[in-house]
């Protein structure tokens, strides 16, 4: 008996693989029409049933107006259309939208057509031919995914589990299967990774990969900030180890290398409860009665050296993280505060500027060298604040003459055209739990302008140098940078302000930083101050790290770069290391590799703000639920389609009053008046106008605050 040969089954495709099968043909035939069975046939799709979805995706692409139907019924590709590659912007509020270079304006995408595209994904989209107002896209393919892991709360029930995210942005929850829970248990909060995504399944597929603890306990969710956005919070094992190798002791062929400082009054200022010291100031008088003032910066890079895992691991961190109850170190503690950390008491080592002032702040000369110093003192902010306001204590005279500098710095630098940003710093009361017991604004005084004014002139000398010894020949270098203010966004500020009795200037350089000074200073006492200061900000561009120098607007210097702090910005470190090799007489590095380091800093920089921003939303939100009903005083802070968001003055706590709330009337957004107003009434609630609140919501999972407008009788 002969056995009959089995008929091979040909490949099976689902519907939206045979669509995209079908784009692609036409997109690689763009100026020839076929029918249906000419596709099936050039795609080699056999049997009833793919023949009946190619016919089918004809049609959705003709509706969809990514293809077009001839006279004698065949399908070509609809030239009007386009295809561009850029990021997904997503939000479960809102539809999806592409950033794309290659166009000017928002493609919006509907969830239908994200085709399993998340938030930040690269993704290929085809544009459809114009219809609308508004142009729209379908994700065709996935570039490059954002993102692998996702952090949120785990919840289990007798067959399955279900990850419900923490991000906004992220609208799936991700189902876990049985097998793939590990040792979590219901209501912890995990990381999981999405191991599949099967074409028709509404929801991945994922597996848990870290518990993190229970959902709402304090260090579960420091941690969850931190996985949220990709950032480590604990060092791998054979990094400590190689920490741990560094020895306390200074070799005494290495000082004989270096300035000695160790005999010249040196000291610190941070803040009080500070542990990582990176820069100390010393100060001498000469005898021609001018002032050597050094800034002497703790150096690193004798301790990390390229390609150790260090070395690495220092660049892949890229920053330490500042949450409201912890530092997470860039480099490991055994370094940041203790081999490297300029401790009083201690030899330590140091790349430093050292000036030559005369008491009008004039830099007569300057050098740059390695040094070594011997801090006398550790201060406090506060402690040195104290010396300047009475004038007593052992460094009191240094203190204020290193004062009446850094006045004069400041006074030049505004004069030449630097904004006087001075946003205030959210901090907390926290008990030994992490709860949040109070809520206060830290206050910048002399001693921290004293320090910041030293850092600037350490920062702008290094670079100014660079372009001393590029003399003939260009030497790469890390510059941070601060592009023009946005026209438009500068446009939208000066006409808000406009209603405050400001005048912005939105057209010369020199112009635009007065009046935006005169604008911040004059409205120092004003309940409105901050939200001016945060508009301002958002009107300018974002400082990044870059080979590519353009200067840096709002400092107004022609050159600057970032060498002050190299315990906690690997920046620094490479500023350190190009900056010794070139005094050194070295050749230029090369500059695309170092432009990929400087991109690569910038974004992480980028990270590190929004966890430390995440961190104060959520104890903002724990320390309100502890006064629901209560009533607060505030100032609208922004507002939109969905209602307005108050800040409350006592605290900076911010929470939103929905348009659904406000039952006296139908509210309707207005952009251009940057206002809702209402219907019937005429009503207006506008941005800066200052209102009563009553706390109605604190949801610790979204981190939102919900409040209730008082209204007045």
């Amino acid at each position: 008996m002969v056995k009959k040969k089995k008929k091979k089954k040909g490949k099976s495709f689902n519907k939206r693989q045979i669509k995209n099968m079908v784009v692609q043909f036409l997109e690689d035939n763009p100026n020839k029409s076929f029918n249906y069975k000419q596709v099936c046939k050039a795609l080699r799709l056999t049997g009833q049933d793919k023949r009946i979805l190619v016919n089918k995706a004809l049609d959705d692409l003709t509706n969809e107006g990514m293809a077009k139907m001839t006279k004698r019924g065949s399908y070509k590709l609809n030239k009007a259309g386009a295809y561009i590659t850029g990021r997904i912007q997503l939000n479960r509020k809102r539809p999806a939208t592409l950033i794309s270079e290659d166009i000017g304006e928002e493609i919006m995408i509907s969830q239908g057509n994200l085709n399993h595209a998340l938030h930040n994904d690269i993704v290929k989209v085809f544009i459809y031919a114009r219809k609308r107002k508004i142009s729209e896209g379908e994700v065709i393919e996935i570039v490059e995914r954002a993102k692998e892991q996702f952090v949120g709360i785990l919840k289990v029930s007798k067959h399955y589990a279900f990850l419900i995210p923490d991000s906004p942005q992220m609208p799936y929850d991700i189902f876990i299967p049985p097998a793939s829970i590990g040792e979590a248990r219901d209501n912890d909060k995990v990381v999981a990774t999405i191991k599949e995504w099967p074409a028709e399944a509404k929801n991945p597929v994922g597996k848990i990969v870290e518990v993190l603890g229970q959902a709402g306990e304090h260090n579960a969710e420091m941690h969850a900030i931190l996985a949220e956005f990709e950032l480590p919070f604990r060092f791998p094992d054979k990094v400590l180890e190689q920490a741990e190798k560094i020895p306390d002791a200074i070799d005494a062929s290495e000082i004989k290398k270096r300035t000695d400082f160790r005999d010249v009054l040196t000291f610190t200022i941070d803040p009080a409860d500070a542990k990582d010291f990176d820069d100390a100031i010393s100060i001498k008088r000469l005898k021609n009665n001018h002032w050597e003032v050094g800034v002497h910066i703790a150096d690193v890079t004798h301790y990390v050296t390229p390609g150790t895992v260090l070395d690495k691991e220092g660049y892949d961190r890229a920053t330490s993280i500042y949450l409201v109850d912890r530092v997470v170190p860039m480099l490991p503690e055994r370094l940041s505060n203790g081999v490297c950390s300029l401790r009083p008491n201690e030899d330590k080592l140091c790349f430093a500027v050292v000036f030559e002032m005369d008491d009008e702040a004039n830099v007569l000369k300057y050098y740059i060298d390695r040094t070594i110093i011997n801090s006398d003192h550790r201060l406090a902010y506060e402690d040195a604040q104290e010396m300047i306001e009475t004038g007593e204590g052992k460094l009191a005279n240094e203190m204020v003459k290193l004062n009446d500098l850094a006045q004069i710095l400041r006074k030049q630098r505004y004069k030449e055209g630097s904004i006087n940003f001075e946003r205030k710093e959210v901090k907390f009361n926290l008990k030994d739990d992490g709860t949040p017991t109070g809520v206060y604004f830290k206050i910048s005084k002399e001693a921290n302008q004293l320090i910041e004014e030293f850092m600037l002139l350490a920062n702008r000398t290094v670079a100014n140098h660079i372009k001393v010894l590029s003399q003939g020949r260009k030497k790469a270098f890390v510059y941070r940078i601060h592009d023009k203010p946005n026209p438009e966004k500068l446009q939208h500020l000066s006409r808000f302000v406009k209603r405050f009795g400001y005048q912005v200037e939105t057209d010369s350089k020199s112009k635009i930083a007065k009046s935006l000074n005169n604008m911040i200073d004059d409205a120092k006492d004003k309940p409105y101050r901050h939200l001016i200061e945060v508009l301002s900000v958002r009107s300018m561009a974002k400082a990044v790290y870059s080979t590519f120098n353009i200067g840096h607007y709002g400092l107004a210097f022609d050159y600057y770069t970032h060498f002050t702090s190299p315990i906690r910005r690997y920046p620094d470190m490479m500023v350190h290391r190009l900056l010794a090799d070139y005094l050194d007489g070295a050749k230029s590095y090369p500059t695309q590799k170092l432009e990929d380091r400087c991109d690569h800093c910038s974004d992480m920089e980028q990270k590190a703000v929004a966890a430390e921003r995440a961190s104060i939303k959520y104890k903002q939100v724990e320390f309100m639920r502890d006064h629901m009903g209560e009533e607060f005083d505030g100032i609208i802070s922004g507002v939109t389609n969905w209602g307005m968001y108050v800040e409350v003055s006592e605290n900076g706590c911010e929470g939103l009053v929905s348009l659904q709330s406000l039952d006296d009337d139908y509210y309707i957004f207005d952009e251009e008046e940057m206002a809702i107003i209402g219907n019937q009434h005429k009503r207006k609630y506008q941005l800066g106008d200052e209102v009563r609140i009553q706390v109605a919501g604190a949801n610790l999972l979204k981190k939102q605050l919900d409040f209730e407008l008082i209204r007045e009788e």
